[in-house]
């Protein structure tokens, strides 16, 4: 099989570490290969090679992206709030065709089909959601719920999320604000542990087992970290790493969409959402986000019934997994976290800390300066 190659010419762009690296990537044979023991699907590429110049961002004013027309130019209330959906400069899926799944032996593998978009936060380039307005934050919250409801509509894809690598240690491949969509054809292990938990608890005890969670927490008090009417922030009773925390709604939904265009009552979600990340972002400066939602139930699962209690079983909520530690735990704990701070000590240091940061001056890349950088 041909490698798969980058080069320079109009069209798709990719921003990498200073100077800025414009790039096109052309149409790569990845595939998706599950693995039968663990059920999980692991994406193959074929390799990259790269010819690069030097420009500035192109999300920053007077880049204009590189010239690729966005998904969604956002607004809200009638006005443009400064929040753009792009597809991804370098995506893991395409959203052309079909799946194609097939066997191999007894193995599984199909096409890479899926989505993923590139959400442009705003115009400034490095800026943190902590330093955000509230109102900023409502409009890319409102942005998410708009493009997992789009994309619900397609049956190809059973599960649609947002996640946002932020820092330097995350692995984030775009130096400017932004968090990324992703659609899939399958459901990610991690999700689908937490669908078969969830409907087992229920089944068991008729309880959505969250809500069981979150009535437990404001019990007990020892590991919440914010708390308003509506939603609570928490380091979670087995987290995974220090300071790990959630966002929960105190009421039961499954769907984070579907809740929040009912009524786009945003406001209070933003409000903890910021206030939690400038709590953290002051003990680390790196994380990652991830939105948990309910799956596609616009397309027929494999299982007849698989989604008969989903409604009341499920109960969406964002996890926050920061990056504290620089080096890799020994492989023969990868799939046993470790994490070396209780989440009591994690909650109680994190309600100490200010709930928000004063801006730190930004350093302005103008477009111009970025073509002269080497």
């Amino acid at each position: 099989m041909g490698r798969c190659k980058i080069h320079i010419s109009p069209g798709t762009i990719f921003v990498g570490q200073n100077p800025y690296h414009i790039l096109v990537m052309e149409p790569c044979s990845m595939e998706l290969r599950k693995d039968p023991i663990t059920r999980s699907w692991v994406l193959m590429a074929n390799g990259e090679t790269f010819e690069a110049t030097t420009a500035a961002c192109p999300y920053c004013p007077g880049g204009e992206a590189g010239g690729v027309t966005p998904i969604l130019t956002h607004s809200i209330y009638g006005q443009h709030s400064g929040v753009l959906v792009y597809p991804h400069p370098r995506p893991l899926y395409r959203i052309e065709g079909e799946s194609e799944r097939r066997g191999d032996g007894f193995y599984d593998r199909m096409r890479a089909l899926g989505a993923h978009e590139l959400i442009v936060e705003g115009a400034e380039h490095n800026s943190s959601l902590s330093m955000r307005t509230e109102a900023e934050i409502i409009s890319l919250l409102d942005c998410w719920a708009l493009r997992i409801d789009d994309l619900k509509r397609d049956a190809r894809f059973k599960y649609i999320t947002v996640f946002k690598n932020y820092g330097e240690t995350s692995g984030q491949q775009i130096r400017h604000a932004h968090s990324e969509l992703t659609a899939t054809t399958f459901i990610p292990r991690r999700i689908l542990y937490e669908l078969r938990a969830a409907q087992e608890y229920y089944q068991l005890k008729e309880r959505c087992v969250v809500c069981d969670i979150v009535r437990q927490e404001e019990q007990q008090a020892q590991r919440v970290v914010d708390l308003s009417p509506r939603y609570l922030a928490i380091c979670p009773f087995a987290s995974r790493v220090p300071y790990e925390l959630w966002i929960v709604p105190r009421y039961h939904h499954a769907s984070y969409e579907a809740d929040m265009l009912r009524d786009r009552a945003y406001a209070e979600l933003a409000g903890i959402l910021k206030r939690s990340l400038a709590r953290l972002e002051q003990v680390t400066d790196s994380y990652h986000l991830v939105l948990h939602t309910s799956p596609n139930t616009n397309r027929r699962p494999e299982v007849p019934g698989y989604w008969n209690t989903l409604q009341e079983d499920y109960h969406w909520h964002m996890e926050i997994l920061p990056i504290t530690e620089k080096r890799s735990k020994s492989y023969s704990i990868k799939e046993v976290y470790f994490s070396s701070m209780p989440p009591e000590k994690a909650a109680a240091r994190l309600r100490e800390l200010p709930a928000s940061r004063k801006a730190a001056p930004q350093s302005k890349l103008t477009f111009d300066e970025g073509k002269q950088s080497k």
